[in-house]
C-alpha cells in the first residue's frame, strides 16, 4: 500500500521517514523546488536566515527531542536561553512576570497587586470560566500584566482583537505562574519560566532548514519536488493526485498542505464546507534579515509589545545561534512581522520593510544604519492559526468532511492548529504508529 504525502515541509517528511523506517511505502509531493515549508533558510553572503520566523530546537518531549537531536548528528550546537521583553525602554527578563523586579516600581506593583487580587478571586472561587481569550488573560495574571504585556504583546502578533479570540487553545500552552514566583519576582529572587526552553538547540550549519534536509536524508528518492497537487479525486480504490501534467497514485493519502489548498483540488465540496475552510482565519508573516558588521547584544530573542517601538513583534539574533550563520567579523537580527493581506504591512515593497526595521531597530539601540552590510525579506502566507471566536466550528466542520473522505490531515495548516516543530513530529509519529 503507498502512501501520498503532500507536502514537504517538516510534517510531511517527518511522516515519511517513519514510514520509511517501518518498510511502507509512500511519495511525498511537494509543490516548491525545495522541501522545508515553514522551516526552509536562506543562505546568501555569508549570513543564513531561517525564513519563516525564528526557530530553535526544544521540547518537553523526551522522544521529539532526542529525534531531532539525533538526525542532526554533529551538525548542532547547544545555548543557553537569553530571553527579554523590551518595555519602556528596559529589557526585562521573560517571561514577563519572572521579570517584575526589572520594571518601574510602579508598574511592578500594579502587576504584583492585580496578579495577587485574581489569585484570592480564584482562592474564593469568584472567577468565572474566560469566554475569550482577553478574558482568560485577565483571569491567569491579572490586570497589570495583562495590560502591560500581555494584551498589546499578543494583539501585535496575532494581528486580531484579543476579546474576538477563543481561549481554549491556551491551556498547557500559556501556565499560570505560581504565586511564590510572581512574588519572589517582584522582590528581585531569581525565578524562571517556561524551563525547557532554558537550554536549546540549533543547527550549526544551514539553519532550520537542515533539520528537514537531516530528516529527508534518508528518503529523498521518494520526495517529488515541483509537484504543485492541482487535482485529487478517489478512484477504483486510489487516491489519484495530479499537478496539471503528471499524475501519481496512492491507496492512502495525508495532507500537511493548508485545508485552503487542500479544498481547491477536491471537486464537488459542499458549500458549507467551502465556506467554513475560507473562515478559518490565520496570519502572514514578514522576515526581515539584516546582517550587520560587528557583534549584537548576547541575546536570543526580544519580544517588543510597543507600537511605537515598530511594526515587529519579535527581534531575534540568529547569529548567538551558531558560530556559522554569519561571516566572520558580522552578526545577524531578524525581526519578524505578521500581517494580513490587504493591510498596510502587505502593500509595503522589501525596501520599504527594510527601512521601517532599521529605523526601529535604531529606537530600540540595536542598530545604527552604517553597519548594515545586508538586507533581505521572505513572507510566507501561512504562517500562525488565529484562533477565533468562530474556529472551533469551522475546524470541526471541515474536519468532519476530510475524516469522511479518508484523508488524514497533519502539520500546522491541515490540522489548523498552532502546532510547534516538537508537535509536528510527535503527530507524525503517532500517524506512523496507528499504521503498523
Amino acid at each position: 500500500m503507498r502512501t501520498l504525502i503532500l507536502g514537504g515541509g517538516l510534517s510531511g517528511v517527518a511522516l515519511g521517514r517513519l514510514l520509511h523506517e517501518k518498510g511502507h511505502d509512500f511519495l511525498v509531493l511537494e509543490a516548491e523546488h525545495r522541501i522545508g515549508g515553514l522551516c526552509r533558510s536562506r543562505t546568501e553572503k555569508g549570513f543564513t536566515f531561517d525564513t519563516g520566523g525564528s526557530h530553535i530546537i526544544f521540547s518537553r518531549d523526551g522522544e521529539v527531542l532526542s529525534f531531532m537531536q539525533g538526525v542532526l548528528g554533529q551538525n548542532q550546537e547547544k545555548r543557553t536561553r537569553n530571553t527579554k521583553i523590551l518595555f519602556k525602554g528596559i529589557l526585562v527578563k521573560y517571561p514577563f512576570e519572572n521579570g517584575l523586579a526589572d520594571l518601574p516600581k510602579e508598574d511592578c506593583f500594579y502587576c504584583l497587586n492585580e496578579y495577587i487580587k485574581t489569585y484570592i478571586r480564584h482562592q474564593k472561587g469568584e472567577v468565572p470560566p474566560p469566554a475569550t481569550f482577553r478574558d482568560w488573560i485577565y483571569a491567569t495574571f491579572g490586570r497589570g500584566i495583562a495590560d502591560l504585556y500581555l494584551i498589546p504583546y499578543n494583539e501585535k502578533i496575532w494581528n486580531y482583537p484579543t476579546e474576538m479570540m477563543s481561549c481554549h487553545w491556551v491551556e498547557g500552552r500559556i501556565p499560570m505562574p505560581p504565586v511564590e514566583d510572581v512574588i519572589k519576582s517582584a522582590i528581585g529572587i531569581e525565578t524562571e519560566g517556561y524551563t525547557h526552553q532554558a537550554i536549546f538547540t540549533y543547527p550549526a550549519e544551514g539553519g532550520i532548514e537542515a533539520l528537514v534536509r537531516s530528516i529527508a536524508r534518508t528518503i529523498e528518492d521518494r520526495i517529488v519536488t515541483g509537484f504543485p497537487v492541482r487535482t485529487l479525486r478517489f478512484e477504483d480504490g486510489v487516491w489519484v493526485a495530479g499537478d496539471g501534467e503528471r499524475t501519481v497514485t496512492g491507496e492512502r493519502l495525508v495532507s500537511t498542505v493548508p485545508l485552503h489548498h487542500l479544498v481547491s483540488c477536491l471537486e464537488g465540496v459542499p458549500s458549507s464546507v467551502m465556506d467554513a475552510v475560507r473562515s478559518l482565519r490565520y496570519n502572514s508573516v514578514a522576515c526581515i534579515q539584516i546582517g550587520i558588521l560587528g557583534p549584537v547584544p548576547p541575546l536570543s530573542w526580544v519580544y517588543i509589545p510597543e507600537r511605537d517601538l515598530g511594526l515587529a513583534n519579535r527581534v531575534s539574533f540568529p547569529s548567538n545561534y551558531s558560530s556559522h550563520v554569519a561571516p566572520p567579523g558580522c552578526s545577524s537580527i531578524l525581526a519578524e512581522v505578521t500581517y494580513n493581506e490587504g493591510d498596510a504591512v502587505s502593500l509595503m515593497t522589501d525596501d520599504e520593510l527594510i527601512g521601517h526595521v532599521c529605523t526601529s531597530l535604531g529606537k530600540m539601540g540595536f542598530l545604527t544604519g552604517d553597519r548594515v552590510v545586508y538586507s533581505a525579506v521572505d513572507r510566507q502566507r501561512f504562517a500562525y492559526v488565529v484562533y477565533d471566536l468562530a474556529y472551533r466550528e469551522n475546524v470541526r466542520i471541515a474536519r468532519d468532511y476530510f475524516e469522511s473522505l479518508g484523508i488524514t490531515l497533519l502539520g500546522r495548516f491541515s490540522q489548523f492548529e498552532y502546532l510547534n516543530m516538537d508537535a509536528c513530529i510527535r503527530n507524525a509519529m503517532e500517524c506512523a504508529r496507528e499504521w503498523q
